[in-house]
């Protein structure tokens, strides 16, 4: 099982069937549902893409706090004319969110792409009142104008 560390504090894990029941027992709060599928649904669309989808546990001392996705490389208008990487979905457990485990999952993903070469971080969220969009803009994230499947595209430039 590969960890990443940041020294003390969360950590990421790759999902393996010792914390797969961890992974998908984590839950968004409700009125964030319509922002983020669950974690089994990302688990299958990472089985599908195995060579672009990037899943991770967030876990901190020993309680699954989160879950990320990332892609890497995506052929994003399905043409050969533009590639990306960015983290794909974001779920922090309910009783976990406001103590910065958003924040470190960004991060992780954003150092990960900056180890392979990339200079940009995109992401894509739902608005509405319990969407991430201030959580994102408080990041440094910027809408791009445009929209993929209804959702806003925002992007974090990496030094």
């Amino acid at each position: 099982m590969t960890t990443i560390t940041t020294g003390p504090g969360p950590r990421l894990e790759e999902i393996t069937p010792a914390n797969f029941q961890a992974a998908i027992g984590i839950r968004v709060r409700p009125d964030q549902e319509f922002a983020v599928s669950p974690v089994v649904k990302s688990l299958a669309e990472a089985y599908v893409h195995p060579g672009t989808a990037w899943p991770r546990l967030i876990v901190d001392e020993d309680r699954p706090v989160g879950f990320l996705m990332a892609f890497f490389d995506i052929d994003w208008n399905l043409d050969g004319t533009v590639v990306r990487s960015g983290l794909w979905r974001l779920n922090i457990a309910a009783d976990q969110q406001g103590r910065g485990y958003g924040r470190f999952a960004v991060e992780s993903v954003a150092a990960e792409i900056r180890r392979r070469g990339g200079k940009e971080l995109y992401v894509t969220w739902h608005e509405g009142p319990s969407g991430p969009a201030g959580f994102y803009a408080g990041l440094g994230f910027r809408p791009n104008g445009e929209l993929s499947e209804g959702e806003t595209v925002g992007v974090l430039e990496l030094p």
